[in-house]
């Protein structure tokens, strides 16, 4: 009886012997497990600089075996995970076949856990994460090196005489550019398609990191089924990432290239601006010389960095190149598609959003016009802009239309968002094109 009443006075006091101060092993798993895919395949002051075509550099991207690599050994020597954990873990992802997003492998991860945390010790600094990962079907994209008359397109968009530019949009860029923007059915819807989370703001100068985790917490499988972005990822592994190598565009690349214009060429993004063009007396009334002349503008190669086909602008604008000009830095780079692919393989990492112009306009996970700082392969991006979400039919439309239409400066709205197009030329060529908030 005496130990009786001694056991129910020690309850009461909170002085139970079996109890354990420390968390469990399955309590430190829970803190420490780290989530993110592994994907299987300056403004005015800075911006400006790096993305304005410039003469013959030097990079000091400086591979002796380089040239001796395949395509496949390049990919493999610039995957390395990076160095954040709780930005990009590269293992224990199993496939979900709903369809839907993809979830970590538990299993995996309270093995991992469990051997690092035999010892009693835990590691320090790992963060809740916030990402939902998934793996990307890439089967598809083998089809699309066939050549473009074997392949299978979606139907023609049926729009009508909606894609008739009316005689305002004629004789103003910027209504033309906001009808480009309405017709891009194919845009992503914050929330339902994808999640971001926009971290710290800071001024262009600062190169602390204030991101805590990746800029993407989600994005959905159904985006990779949808045609045009597919294609248009199918195209982004096509290039050395070194400004001033020499690219050699294999013929089976060229039939992803034609296959690609081929299919934006059935959107309304793209018939519209055909139909702008066309009169405008900028482009003949021909379809067919139209998309060849797509083809010519965004994917023929010239010198950049001081070697002749070297470079175009589709690398430019939406892959990004890596440039020497001092120091290492990133050129380009412009595509939500490519920065969302990069982060997921561990290359890019987010380090939060440059403070906008005007009070009040802070971005947050609705935004679809962001100005952020990366590092991508660890060469810094001091600052870069992006429209989020919206379709690679609406961007080569937009540019190509700021190109053909408009000068270095192209003040545009598109939708609640006031723009700047900036547009470089080279030549005839595009040099660099992007949005500025």
């Amino acid at each position: 009886m005496e130990g009786l009443i001694k056991g129910l006075i020690d309850v009461a006091l909170g002085h139970d012997e079996n109890r354990n101060e420390d968390p469990g092993p399955r309590d430190r798993q829970e803190q420490s497990r780290s989530t993110w895919a592994q994907v299987v395949s300056g403004e005015e002051q800075d911006e400006n600089d790096s993305d304005r075509p410039h003469g013959s550099k030097q990079s000091h991207w400086n591979r002796q075996e380089q040239s001796h690599l395949g395509r496949a050994e390049w990919d493999n020597v610039d995957s390395e995970p990076s160095r954040r954990p709780h930005k990009a873990a590269h293992e224990g992802y199993e496939r979900n076949d709903d369809g839907g997003r993809h979830g970590y492998n538990q299993n995996y991860s309270r093995r991992k856990d469990e051997e690092e945390n035999k010892d009693g010790w835990e590691t320090v600094g790992k963060r809740p994460p916030r990402q939902q990962p998934h793996k990307i079907q890439m089967g598809q994209w083998n089809g699309y090196k066939r050549p473009s008359t074997e392949q299978e397109y979606s139907d023609e968009a049926e729009v009508g005489a909606k894609i008739e530019p009316s005689e305002e949009e004629l004789s103003d860029l910027s209504q033309a550019c906001s009808k480009i923007w309405e017709l891009d059915l194919n845009r992503l819807v914050p929330g339902k398609d994808y999640e971001i989370d926009c971290g710290g703001g800071k001024k262009v100068y600062q190169k602390e990191d204030l991101a805590e985790g990746s800029l993407f917490t989600w994005l959905s499988e159904d985006i990779f089924r949808r045609p045009t972005f597919s294609r248009f990822c199918s195209l982004l592994d096509n290039y050395n990432p070194n400004e001033g190598c020499k690219e050699v565009i294999t013929s089976e690349e060229k039939q992803e290239q034609a296959a690609f214009i081929e299919e934006i060429s059935r959107t309304a993004p793209i018939k519209y601006l055909h139909k702008y063009l066309s009169r405008k007396g900028i482009l003949s009334e021909s379809y067919q010389d139209f998309k060849r002349t797509l083809t010519t503008l965004w994917f023929d190669l010239y010198g950049r960095g001081g070697a002749s086909a070297s470079s175009s602008a589709f690398e430019h604008v939406f892959v990004g190149e890596i440039k020497q000009r001092g120091e290492e830095e990133v050129s380009g780079f412009h595509n939500w598609l490519q920065f969302y692919l990069e982060e997921a393989k561990g290359r890019v990492d987010y380090q939060g959003y440059i403070f906008p112009r005007r009070r009040g306009q802070t971005p947050d996970s609705e935004t679809q016009l962001l100005t952020i700082q990366f590092e991508w392969n660890g060469v810094l991006k001091a600052v870069s802009s992006t429209l989020v979400g919206v379709s690679p039919e609406f961007e080569i439309a937009l540019y190509t239309l700021c190109f053909f239409m408009g000068g270095e400066d192209n003040h545009i709205e598109l939708g609640p968002y006031q723009v700047n197009i900036k547009c470089y030329r080279f030549g005839d060529r595009i040099g660099s094109v992007f949005p500025m908030a």
